[in-house]
């Protein structure tokens, strides 16, 4: 690779470089730098196709800073490049992928794009991981891409569909994938996202094969695996639980061959629900119980016998003379472990006063878990409309919280598949609660923040006053998150208030003049000033009344939910700027005392 400088006009954009294709970049942050000090970093060429020209692998928005440079002032300087060897496309590809990579992440289609053209070139998987600094398990995810029909890898692209929807289908065959695109063309249907994917995919039940009893060798089916990870399930329902009974008949013989009393399993709707019985040695008869979940996963209770089987042992223990063997009272009566229970949890929460560190982790595992005084679920986020709920699913604001929520689920190591951090039981031995607290007690207060900042985030209450006091509080503007689309205006029907939004964006004299017309031309001059169409003056960053902080409505007919909601928080703001009842001397004397 030898340095030289060379003028524009010996420089053209190579197909090599990873963003070729592309519209031109925008070079708004370096372009005040070249105007003042040219091209300082050497972009990265190899020799082109004609005589004395260059393809530019690396520096494609350098090279554009310094084509407007010289358009502005007539003067085009030579510019320094770094000229690699002719015909080494793959070393080509490595600069121009290191370079972009190092200054910002490409689309993971795009990196397809770009290591499969490196594979093609005779770079193995470690080979690429080693030049880029990336562990070789993400090059296998990005080159699972080439799985997927090229228009689902278009619409993850263009983010119309999030990862976990797209590690699910890499699981897909190419009919199946054909199928799951019918179902989203069909306006009549919608098509499975997320986890519910991965139920449509392996025919409505999904089992790993973790849970199974059996050799995976053994299992006659097929397994499904997704190639974004590790994850395999059964792909044959039937075939699975035809092994895994086999497997569960296997180790009752076993427990029977043991010596243990009685071996019972337990299926369907038959939990084994532990207050029901008492734990029994195997000397004393206690038996085994094997729990059958819906899930395949089977659970073995070792030494137990049913509360009612116990009390008749202990009776032909005690003779069958009808004097029934007196039961060891325990240490504690009820009342005694009330005075106990309630004693430890004043002293617990007095001393939790000291500690709001500790306090702040355990109320944000109880909005995530839950318990028997807290009740917390994530809003559902659904229409009847299936055009809105899409809108609402696939805006810039709601793919910005999935990927946060994404962060945080990978913070708390709960599956990232998951539709919510909140009201699932993350739990190990069916304690949620303990569980989640004891992830979040290491974790730094920057991060708890993170996670109560989503938790608050997906069971805030569409619709409500508390979104209300909260955009207007935090300062939201609605023209950073939102823009007009297709299910807006498909819901705009109201003549006059079509007519208000048309001497919004078009003026009063618009307004008036077509004041007449039917709703589809006033939705058709609203739209052409969004987009800036048919010859009208293009309106940035329009918002309607109703969707501001605070709202506010068109007309005085009223009816607006989001004014009502907004009128609630006008009611507290009031009430709080009343002035206070005399609570006397004493009041006064017990306010300094809190405040101190």
């Amino acid at each position: 690779m030898k340095l030289d400088f060379l003028t524009l006009d010996k420089l053209t954009d190579s197909k090599a470089n990873m963003r070729a294709g592309r519209k031109e970049p925008d070079v708004a942050d370096i372009l005040p730098s070249v105007r003042a000090r040219g091209v300082l970093v050497p972009l990265i060429v190899r020799p082109g196709i004609d005589a004395d020209s260059f393809e530019v692998v690396a520096g494609r928005r350098r090279r554009r800073a310094a084509i407007l440079v010289a358009e502005e002032t007539g003067h085009a300087e030579p510019i320094p490049c770094a000229i690699i060897e002719p015909g080494d496309d793959a070393a080509a590809l490595e600069a121009s992928m290191l370079e972009n990579m190092a200054r910002l992440d490409p689309d993971e289609v795009k990196q397809w794009e770009s290591f499969t053209a490196l594979v093609k070139k005779g770079r193995s998987v470690e080979d690429i991981a080693a030049t880029f600094g990336l562990p070789e398990p993400m090059i296998k995810r990005v080159l699972a891409l080439g799985n997927l029909l090229p228009r689902i890898r278009d619409l993850y692209r263009r983010a119309e569909i999030d990862g976990a929807t797209v590690r699910h289908l890499t699981m897909a065959t190419k009919a199946k994938q054909q199928e799951w695109l019918a179902l989203r063309d069909d306006p009549g249907t919608r098509e499975p996202i997320g986890g519910y994917l991965k139920s449509w995919l392996l025919g409505g039940q999904t089992i790993a094969t973790n849970v199974a009893l059996f050799d995976l060798a053994d299992y006659p089916g097929l397994i499904v695996t997704t190639l974004f990870g590790d994850d395999a399930y059964f792909g044959d329902a039937q075939a699975f639980w035809t092994a895994q009974n086999a497997a569960i008949e296997a180790r009752r013989l076993a427990y029977l061959d043991a010596g243990w009393g009685d071996v019972t399993i337990l299926e369907g709707a038959d939990y084994f629900r532990s207050w029901e019985y008492e734990k029994t040695a195997k000397r004393k008869g206690g038996g085994v119980f094997i729990e059958v979940r819906a899930s395949g996963e089977v659970v073995f209770h070792e030494g137990y016998l049913s509360s009612k089987e116990a009390k008749k042992r202990e009776r032909a223990e005690a003779g069958g003379t009808g004097n029934v063997a007196k039961i060891a009272r325990p240490e504690v009566s009820s009342t005694m472990q009330t005075y106990i229970d309630l004693h430890r949890h004043a002293a617990v929460r007095a001393d939790l006063l000291n500690h709001p560190g500790i306090a702040l982790r355990m109320m944000v595992a109880h909005a995530i878990a839950g318990s028997h005084l807290w009740r917390v679920h994530a809003d559902p986020r659904t229409s009847r409309n299936d055009e809105v709920t899409e809108s609402a699913e696939s805006c810039h604001a709601e793919a910005s919280f999935d990927t946060e929520r994404r962060a945080v689920l990978a913070l708390l190591a709960m599956p990232e598949d998951e539709l919510s951090v909140t009201g699932f039981e993350y739990s190990i031995g069916g304690e949620a609660l303990p569980t989640v607290f004891l992830r979040l007690l290491p974790l730094p207060d920057e991060a708890v923040m993170r996670i109560m900042a989503v938790v608050m985030g997906e069971t805030l209450a569409a619709g409500s006053a508390a979104v209300e006091v909260l955009g207007e509080t935090i300062g939201t503007d609605m023209a950073n998150w939102w823009e007009a689309d297709a299910a807006f205006f498909e819901c705009l029907r109201d003549k006059e208030v079509l007519t208000r939004m048309v001497a919004e964006v078009a003026g009063e004299t618009v307004a008036k003049a077509n004041a007449g017309e039917k709703t589809k031309t006033l939705r058709a001059i609203v739209t052409a000033h969004l987009e800036g169409a048919d010859g009208r003056v293009k309106v940035d960053r329009w918002v309607p009344r109703w969707m501001h902080f605070a709202p506010s409505a068109y007309t005085g007919r009223g009816g607006v939910p989001t004014v009502k909601a907004y009128a609630k928080v006008e009611e507290a703001r009031a009430a709080l700027a009343a002035p206070e009842p005399d609570a006397g001397h004493e009041g006064e004397e017990e306010a300094h005392r809190l405040a101190a």
